[in-house]
């Protein structure tokens, strides 16, 4: 009867018809008097159980040759990643995969590409920006197919979102295929942030430590949400990066640290100066600093640069010389978030960007105080430069105001 439900133990036990039973016996004689017909019909079935085992054959050699074969081999920059799959069922899809991290790594540098990048951009109210942050995406010389773009969308009142998923869209179907990147994926999730994304709003004193640690709550949702196993290298990147070289990637691959980070400036109008270094949250840690942490609440953030904070550090941004070694570098116990290159390893391992007051710093720079605790490597290039955009200030407004009724130049 039409939709009766089996009884349990009758659903995977159900005999075949009577009217089955009685066709499937004079098929059986016929087949018997017949001898040529029952003959091919045997050589069929040999052909057919031959034809499953060679299939049976050539998949174990194809999964044990996926071990020695360069495009199945990850590089980590700890262990290099072999991964294997094998149980694979065709009817279901199912697998298992199998990740080997105590294999022994190669040293990436200007010639060994270093093997799959995550590539993550927080962004909030950044719909200005898409058309200069994709234009850098583009332009990227590191393969593109090694590389995972992963954007998180937070706490945005502008139209960020959709301009965002259209671009990526666009971005993904160009006629170049070495344009096109390995995966992108679009995240949308609010952790409430209220503070505003002005210039005076964002660099207030007042405002920074909360900043800070809902900045660092968003990274570690990104990265916990996309690192996967086979990713060698983890990228940190803001959308308003003005300047950057192409090859910024195999760059900073190329020192092998653990973590590094380049400096970071600012194009000025003239009338300001021409540039200013710009990021000061990549420094070395020192003892004036150590003894105003001890005089501080638990939950207290040092804010660098803020005359709050008189910490009397060496900051990465004012080390720079036009005339500086771009292989040079410094030891950094604090990093900034515009561009930091880490391996996978560092946050395999626990590091993370705390949304909390750690050692008295958040988000970035209580990364790298993280990093230095844990025994990794973090370092700075003085003299690898790369260039913010230009915000300017209410108080530069007013100027720029001024002056342009004065009839002078504003740029």
């Amino acid at each position: 009867m039409a939709g009766t439900i089996l009884p349990l133990h009758d659903r995977h036990e159900t005999k075949p018809s009577s009217e089955y039973s009685r066709r499937f016996k004079s098929w059986r004689l016929k087949m018997r008097r017949n001898k040529r017909t029952y003959l091919a019909f045997h050589i069929l079935v040999l052909l057919f159980i031959f034809n499953a085992y060679a299939k049976n054959i050539r998949t174990k050699r194809i999964n044990n040759e996926r071990i020695a074969d360069p495009e199945f081999v990850v590089v980590d920059s700890d262990p290099t990643l072999f991964t294997e799959t094998f149980s694979m069922d065709e009817t279901y899809g199912t697998s298992v995969d199998y990740y080997d991290f105590n294999k022994i790594s190669l040293l990436p540098d200007r010639t060994n590409i270093g093997g799959r990048l995550l590539l993550c951009i927080p962004l909030r109210n950044a719909e200005s920006v898409l058309d200069m942050m994709f234009d850098h995406l583009y332009n990227l010389t590191y393969p593109h197919t090694l590389i995972d773009l992963a954007f998180l969308v937070g706490d945005s009142t502008d139209n960020t979102l959709d301009l965002l998923q259209e671009q990526a869209v666009i971005l993904q179907n160009q006629w170049s295929s070495d344009k096109v990147f390995n995966k992108i994926d679009v995240f949308k999730h609010d952790f409430g942030a209220t503070i505003g994304q002005g210039v005076d709003d964002r660099h207030g004193v007042h405002v920074q430590a909360e900043r800070r640690k809902l900045m660092g709550r968003a990274r570690n949702w990104l990265l916990s949400t996309t690192l996967k196993p086979y990713h060698s290298w983890v990228y940190w990147r803001d959308a308003d990066i003005e300047r950057s070289p192409a090859s910024i990637i195999e760059d900073l691959m190329a020192f092998d640290k653990d973590v590094t980070v380049p400096n970071v400036w600012r194009p000025l109008p003239k009338w300001l100066g021409g540039q200013q270094p710009y990021d000061l949250n990549s420094w070395v840690e020192s003892s004036e600093a150590i003894r105003l942490a001890s005089t501080l609440d638990e939950d207290d953030v040092i804010v660098e640069g803020y005359a709050e904070y008189p910490t009397w550090r060496v900051h990465l941004a004012y080390l720079r010389s036009e005339e500086g070694s771009l292989d040079e570098f410094i030891n950094l116990d604090g990093v900034g978030g515009v561009s930091i290159l880490a391996k996978a390893k560092v946050f395999r391992s626990g590091a993370n960007f705390p949304g909390f007051s750690f050692l008295s710093h958040a988000e970035t720079e209580g990364f790298g105080k993280m990093c230095k605790k844990m025994g990794m490597s973090v370092i700075g290039l003085p003299h690898y430069t790369i260039w913010h955009q230009y915000e300017p200030s209410e108080d530069d407004l007013k100027k720029m105001k001024e002056m342009k009724a004065q009839g002078l130049p504003i740029d």
